[in-house]
């Protein structure tokens, strides 16, 4: 499944580390696919993805598709922002508790959306890369 994308006239306000590690991710990520890694001794996925399992500390990892869809668990509007955000205020922020099981922290799109709700997550592509966040599904009304 592909993400949708929602294209972005702008450059990201503070882009991230990218790593020999996490390139897979942000490649994958501008390709409309969301990725983590799943530890292949306990069998338990992390988001962000890892190179060490953060439950057993096996450096035997993978990297697995997730669901793009979940449950807003919490939201809030940041209208104090530090300076590299200071040009986005007022944002949302959320924490997703997506259908694979995992708990995320991401942007979120749209103003009053209660918790509770189906969201799903979509490639925010801007000029000089990817970001994701996670917007309410269509059904969801």
């Amino acid at each position: 499944m592909t993400l949708p994308t929602i294209n972005l006239d702008a450059k990201r306000s503070y882009p991230p580390r990218v790593t020999a590690f996490t390139k897979r991710f942000w490649e994958a990520l501008g390709e409309g696919k969301f990725l983590a890694t799943v530890c292949q001794a306990c069998q338990q996925k992390a988001f962000p993805p890892k190179p060490i399992c953060p439950h057993c500390w096996s450096n035997k990892v993978a990297w697995v598709d997730l669901s793009p869809t979940g449950e807003l668990y919490s939201a809030t509007t940041i209208h104090a922002a530090p300076a590299a955000f200071a040009n986005e205020v007022p944002y949302r922020v959320a924490i997703v508790d997506l259908d694979d099981g995992l708990r995320i922290a991401t942007k979120l799109i749209g103003d009053h959306v209660p918790l509770g709700s189906r969201v799903e997550i979509v490639v925010l592509q801007y000029r000089d890369g990817p970001l994701f966040a996670a917007r309410p599904l269509e059904d969801s009304h």
